[in-house]
């Protein structure tokens, strides 16, 4: 599956059925090369138009399936979003 498949799906949260976002970047661990998070835009802003849009860290072990449509996901997860080693 390619990232942009990925950010096109929406988060959301499984106990819940509440849409928490969509795929803004990932966290990947460069020495062995797996995913180790999703970081996401959390919903709420109108396109940034009315302050900086919030993100959220979730942690891969936190995916519970990747579907067609949505990839559901298990609450609470960290936030904000604290990478070290991020590729622009």
């Amino acid at each position: 599956m390619m990232i942009s498949e990925l950010q096109m799906k929406d988060i959301i949260a499984m106990e819940t059925g509440e849409r928490l976002g969509q795929i803004a970047d990932l966290d990947i661990d460069v020495d062995n090369g797996k995913v180790v998070a999703i970081v996401i835009t959390l919903k709420g802003k109108m396109m940034g138009l009315f302050g900086k849009d919030e993100e959220a860290v979730i942690p891969w072990d936190q995916i519970i399936n990747i579907g067609t449509d949505v990839i559901l996901v298990k609450k609470p997860f960290a936030l904000p979003p604290q990478s070290t080693n991020k590729i622009e």
